[in-house]
């Protein structure tokens, strides 16, 4: 981290295409300003480099990224996620995030949650949770609330079906304004959809068939324009009989 008490001159990469080891940003030598960095890159003395290839991003809180089409997730801070419950201990669940270790979800990490009052996890539920600890020394921590201590959509996810995709995909599908896939199936279908950035989709819908309808348009959407997408979804939803008139 560096700090400037002037703002920090954007990367001349930002937007572009960046290569393991090229520098992303030089940053600043004295003052105050904070610089964030996120997956795909890494302090080197001075300088900000890629630890991968990908399309550098800044996002709107002013973390920067390398953003990939790739399936090997690295947990940072505050990324939503999708977990997969492997063992229990005590008052502590072990869960699959995707990344290279195994992270911890406290039983009491749910908004309302208590010792006598927490859900009881089976092996193999779904959570939707929140990374609160991502140190490269210790394993992962997550939990099923936002900073305030409310659920705002985490929590265990019931019924439905995951599919994987990549984490670019992954981050498409989170943009807002929401992507043309969704968008396009949200015009004519109903149906529930959790997104993690660890490249993990969960779908749930009134029946089998729509639910696999929307994990394979999703998957199929990934190399495609916008319009392609809608395009696709209308001939999947006129030969289903499932197009609004």
């Amino acid at each position: 981290m560096g700090k400037s008490d002037n703002k920090v001159s954007l990367s001349p990469l930002l937007g572009k295409i960046a290569a393991p080891g090229d520098t992303i940003l030089e940053l600043p030598k004295e003052g105050d300003q904070v610089v964030r960095i996120g997956g795909g890159l890494r302090q080197t003395g001075d300088n900000v480099v890629a630890t991968r290839a990908g399309g550098v991003t800044k996002s709107p809180q002013g973390l920067y990224f390398v953003e990939g089409s790739q399936k090997r997730y690295i947990p940072q801070v505050d990324d939503a996620i999708i977990a997969v419950v492997t063992k229990r201990h005590g008052e502590v669940f072990e869960v699959d995030i995707g990344g290279p270790f195994r992270a911890s979800l406290s039983g009491v990490a749910f908004e309302g949650a208590t010792k006598r009052n927490r859900p009881n996890l089976k092996v193999g539920a779904l959570v939707y949770g929140r990374v609160i600890s991502a140190d490269r020394d210790m394993e992962p921590e997550i939990e099923c609330m936002d900073a305030h201590g409310k659920s705002s959509g985490f929590g265990p996810l019931t019924g439905g079906y995951m599919f994987s995709c990549t984490t670019g995909l992954a981050r498409v599908l989170l943009s807002n304004p929401p992507c043309p896939i969704l968008s396009a199936l949200g015009t004519a279908l109903s149906y529930e959809i959790a997104v993690g950035i660890n490249g993990r989709v969960w779908s749930k819908a009134e029946d089998a068939q729509t639910t696999i309808l929307v994990s394979n348009s999703i998957l199929n959407s990934e190399f495609i324009s916008g319009k392609q997408s809608e395009a696709m979804v209308k001939t999947l939803l006129t030969r289903m009989g499932k197009m609004p008139v």
